[in-house]
């Protein structure tokens, strides 16, 4: 399981004691079922997307029951739209701050080669 999520088998325990996995106990082993493997990768899916692990149960849950409600289904979209806005907001602001600090690389190297033609002309 770690090997085929590229996961540590602290992180499967983690999971495991926020009781978002459950695997099947035999002595010191777990077996992981295939509704564990598609568990854990929505969950890793919602930790890509910056959901918190409360989104993410509430997600799970969405996926547990076979009897996919309306206001199951709206409540994923609703936690989707809304960390969707923060990523697009995050985005933007990293963007500012490229733009910014391109500028200021600019006008650093620019203002280097100036210093060293004027020391050359010394």
């Amino acid at each position: 399981m770690c090997e085929a999520f590229n996961v540590t088998p602290r992180a499967l325990r983690f999971y495991e004691s926020k009781e978002l996995l459950t695997p099947i106990r035999k002595g010191q082993r777990r077996l992981y079922t295939r509704r564990e493997r598609a568990r854990l990768t929505l969950i890793l899916r919602g930790k890509r997307f910056g959901l918190s692990l409360e989104e993410i149960r509430q997600l799970l849950e969405l996926y547990a029951r076979d009897n996919r409600n309306e206001a199951q289904l709206r409540q994923a979209c609703q936690i989707a739209r809304v960390r969707l806005e923060q990523m697009c907001a995050q985005r933007d602001e990293l963007d500012l701050a490229i733009a910014d600090l391109t500028s200021e690389l600019t006008w650093g190297e620019a203002e280097l080669v100036r210093l060293g033609q004027a020391k050359a002309a010394e």
